[in-house]
């Protein structure tokens, strides 16, 4: 699915829906699941995130910077989703995108959707992200595809 303010991808994933999510709620995890080459590390790994918590990564994307991230649903095994905020000044203008995961069990495994939700990102710089959709589609299918091979292998 596509519109103005979020991009979704799916893929069916011959997983338990356990497995995917136990990747999703580690943030160290997050550099083995990243389909952007964005995530350098996470900077409070190696626990299980619940809802309000809050979680920092470092990233890469030309210039290095990192996030704040805050846990604003969590359903076990059914769905995670955190708000991306980014530090004093970029604050000002990008920040509060929504990432979400949605895991449904089916018969063949797994069905996990991935949304990109900028609806939720300071309105200033909506704009200038919203042109960030086909590559963050394109980052969003390899993300599926390299979760499905950590949990397969």
């Amino acid at each position: 699915m596509t519109d103005r303010d979020s991009v979704s991808v799916e893929r069916l994933i011959p997983a338990p829906a356990g497995e995917i999510f136990d990747l999703l709620v580690d943030p160290a995890r997050h550099l083995d699941i990243d389909g952007s080459g964005t995530v350098q590390r996470a900077r409070s790994g190696g626990r299980r995130l619940r809802l309000g918590d809050s979680f920092g990564m470092d990233m890469k994307l030309g210039a290095r910077y990192s996030t704040r991230n805050e846990v604003v649903e969590l359903v076990d095994d059914r769905r995670i989703a955190w708000r991306t905020l980014a530090p004093f000044p970029l604050s000002l203008l990008f920040t509060g995108r929504t990432w979400r995961y949605e895991l449904e069990p089916v018969e063949a495994g797994t069905l996990v959707r991935e949304t990109w939700d900028i609806s939720t990102e300071a309105w200033p710089g909506r704009p200038a992200v919203r042109r960030m959709a086909t590559t963050t589609r394109r980052n969003m299918e390899r993300t599926l595809e390299r979760i499905e091979d950590l949990v397969t292998d």
